[in-house]
């Protein structure tokens, strides 16, 4: 290295023939997997029955991106690639559209829903950012679509992911509470209102109740910056933690101990590291 040279800041990333290659090398792989010598499961699929692997590939990058482990990420994120090289080549092959017309479909929607990038729009910052987005998605939709602010929410996303994203949408739009304390006034509100429904026994009101709850959750989470989703899932993990301890430590069944040691032994699961439960 010469005198006064910059030292290298790291492996040169591929560049955009790189990339091309990868993908043009999976194209290939599908196209003689879909081949008539090619395999009969691959052969055998239809673009309904490839739509339950799209969200199972997505929920498997989900999970390797919580765990923090990044050569999964990679892996999943090339199944989750190869799900949908798949299945456009199986539409192509019907006639409907190709990888092509998606990849080309998305760039465009990108270019016109980023005028402070690919224009000349102004914005202060990401509010502005997400509040243009919204106006444009309204300005795109077509006669007779849903123009509701909170349209587009797929209905088949977990419930409290849904919530979530649906109070974010209203919030963009100015449908929000003003301070957090406000909305966690409202959690307390239909906490309240669900104690009241359990000791009345009535399901239907325990259920809108809880229904209700969950829904007060998720606005607070939108307020905080928290997605209820990650943070149920994270809660769940640490249960089931907790819960594998104290069932290794007791030896048991459960219902051969006490109410006191079980709890004894719960409390004494809490007050360990998690990665030590």
């Amino acid at each position: 290295m010469t005198e006064g040279a910059a030292a290298p800041s790291g492996p040169t990333p591929p560049s955009l023939r790189d990339k091309l290659a990868g993908l043009r090398r999976l194209l290939e792989v599908v196209e003689r997997l879909r081949s008539p010598s090619g395999c009969p499961w691959d052969r055998s699929q239809t673009i309904e029955s490839m739509a339950p692997f799209v969200i199972e590939e997505a929920y498997e990058v989900a999970d390797s991106i919580a765990a923090a482990r990044p050569e999964e990420v990679c892996e999943e994120v090339g199944d989750l690639l190869m799900v949908l090289v798949s299945l456009a080549w199986i539409a192509e092959e019907g006639g409907r559209f190709t990888l092509a017309d998606s990849a080309a479909g998305v760039a465009e929607k990108l270019v016109r829903r980023h005028p402070h990038v690919f224009g000349e729009t102004k914005v202060s910052g990401v509010g502005e950012v997400l509040r243009n987005w919204e106006t444009i998605k309204g300005e795109e939709k077509k006669e007779g679509e849903d123009r509701s602010a909170i349209a587009g929410v797929p209905r088949a996303l977990p419930a409290l992911l849904r919530a979530f994203r649906v109070v974010e949408k209203a919030a963009r739009v100015g449908f929000d509470w003003e301070k957090l304390e406000d909305a966690a006034a409202k959690v307390d509100e239909e906490r309240e209102e669900l104690r009241a429904a359990l000791a009345s026994g009535d399901r239907e009101r325990i259920e809108a109740e809880m229904g209700d709850l969950l829904l007060a959750v998720a606005v607070c989470g939108r307020k905080t910056g928290v997605n209820p989703e990650i943070a149920l899932r994270h809660a769940v993990e640490r249960f089931g933690e907790r819960f594998r301890f104290v069932e290794n430590r007791l030896g048991r069944p459960f219902a051969e101990a006490s109410a006191a040691e079980i709890e004894a032994l719960w409390h004494e699961a809490k007050a360990r590291p998690a990665s030590a439960v």
